[in-house]
This record gives structure tokens, C-alpha cells and sequence, in this order.
């Protein structure tokens, strides 16, 4: 599903429009909800991980307020995924250039 428009708080993917966080597979988007809000721990990607994908990439927000702790990147480089960590204009712009060759699931925070 290639995402078609990103602004400050919504995200078009598949034609269609979130106004919330998202994940996006290949088959599907679902609502994405961190424990500790702006900080990503790996207990907030399980299901991301368990898809396996060959690369994750993380949108930390318009201005780059999400921050993702180095235990994160532990764990997916120790499963052999590559993690992608950018501000979110960034991460869409870079899912869209790589969701067709490869198997990626990007966790998108849409706000700050």
C-alpha cells in the first residue's frame, strides 16, 4: 500500500485516511499505541516483529519528538531487520521508495 499524502497529523495510505498512529504491513494498516507515548520500546513493535520483515522504519513525528531507546535497535539488528529511524515526512518518503522491492512494515507517529 503506498502512502499518497502525509501532513501534520494525518496520513493517506491505500486511498484511504488515519488521523491516528499507524502500522503499515503489506495487508493491511492498524492503529499503533506505544506504552510510554514518545518513547518506542521493543514491547511496542512486537507485532511488527513477529511479521519478520526485512525492514521496519520508524516515523518519530513531524519534528522528531518519538525517541527510540537503543534496546530497539539491539533487538532488531540481533533478528537480522533493518531499522530505519527518521522523522516522519522522512519515513514516508522512504517506505514509498522501498514497499515494492521489499517486505516492509513501517510504525508511523503522525504528530510531533
Amino acid at each position: 500500500m503506498k502512502i499518497s499524502g502525509y501532513v501534520f497529523g494525518e496520513i493517506v495510505i491505500g486511498g484511504k485516511r488515519y488521523t491516528e498512529d499507524v502500522v503499515i504491513f503489506p495487508e493491511r494498516v492498524m492503529s499503533w499505541w506505544r506504552q510510554k507515548g514518545h518513547v518506542v520500546e521493543t514491547a511496542d513493535l512486537s507485532e511488527v516483529a513477529r511479521a519478520k520483515p526485512e525492514v521496519v522504519i520508524l516515523g518519530t513525528g513531524a519534528y522528531g519528538a518519538v525517541r527510540v531507546l537503543p534496546e530497539v535497535e539491539k533487538y532488531f539488528k540481533s533478528q537480522n531487520m533493518r531499522l530505519i529511524v527518521l522523522q516522519t515526512g522522512e519515513a514516508c518518503a522512504r517506505y514509498n521508495e522501498l514497499y515494492e522491492q521489499n517486505f516492509v512494515v513501517a510504525a508511523l507517529h503522525l504528530t510531533c
